[in-house]
């Protein structure tokens, strides 16, 4: 069946737009835009796309003239989820299960892919934190502590941080939060080293994944994406140094020394 093209050039888009604001690479929004609009017989010489992290810019010439298309996509934490989804999907396209109808039903079911539950998230960045401590070298006590704090920061997170805050007074205070948390365990005697502590209470934090697709970025040549990723996960970097700095700083005023 022959679809328009600006009809395929918007589902493009959309898939594209879903894959940026989820956290995919440059390279896999672009390649899963151009495996959907050629599938559905788009030439290459009649678009073009070019994508930046936090937007994508799409034009062509079609049957009623021009088509230009802007998506801006806010940096924002990975869903894989809805990544693996549609890089999924955009092959299926290509072994023809799909007409481009079904393209759009599919991505919009996908775009509203539910959030893991609350709850289910909290307890997982409790196990993470533990088992990080646990790989720094952090013994049972010192594992149970970053359990609690990594649980404490992300229900703070959850509740607090993501709905009301900005991304640096967030991480500031998340920061700040698993080194109060790891201060008074420690000091009522429960837990041993601080550092393996609160590096694991941290973890949940840390953008691991925005970190390492801004180096990938770099190293296809997406110099600007890959600068805004590598700056914004550097940001987050700082901000839980400088929170983590600022409760050790008035801790050493009010008891004269840091535990660590």
């Amino acid at each position: 069946m022959r679809y328009s093209m600006d009809e395929v050039l918007e589902t493009a888009v959309e898939a594209g737009h879903i894959l940026l604001e989820s956290g995919a690479e440059i390279f896999r929004v672009e390649e899963t835009m151009e495996r959907i609009s050629r599938y559905f017989g788009v030439d290459k010489s009649h678009k073009e796309f070019f994508v930046l992290a936090n937007g994508l810019f799409a034009t062509g010439t079609t049957e009623r003239g021009h088509f230009a298309k802007v998506k801006q996509s806010r940096v924002q934490g990975a869903r894989l989820s809805k990544v693996v989804a549609i890089n999924q999907l955009s092959r299926e396209i290509e072994r023809g299960k799909y007409t481009l109808p079904q393209v759009r039903q599919e991505l919009e079911r996908i775009k509203n892919l539910p959030e893991p539950p609350k709850y289910l998230s909290i307890l997982a960045a409790g196990m993470g934190s533990a088992g990080f401590c646990c790989m720094f070298g952090g013994d049972a006590a010192d594992c149970v502590v970053s359990f609690l704090a990594g649980l404490i920061l992300y229900a703070f997170v959850v509740f607090v941080s993501a709905p009301r805050m900005s991304n640096i007074s967030g991480n500031l205070l998340g920061g700040a939060i698993v080194t109060v948390v790891c201060l008074l365990c420690q000091r009522v005697g429960f837990g041993h080293d601080l550092s393996h502590m609160i590096i694991g209470g941290i973890i949940p934090l840390v953008p691991g994944v925005a970190f390492t697709n801004g180096i990938r970025d770099i190293a296809d040549g997406d110099y600007i994406s890959g600068a805004v990723r590598l700056l914004d996960a550097l940001l987050v970097f700082l901000c839980i140094a400088v929170g983590v700095g600022v409760v050790f700083t008035v801790y050493r005023h009010i008891s004269g020394g840091v535990m660590l």
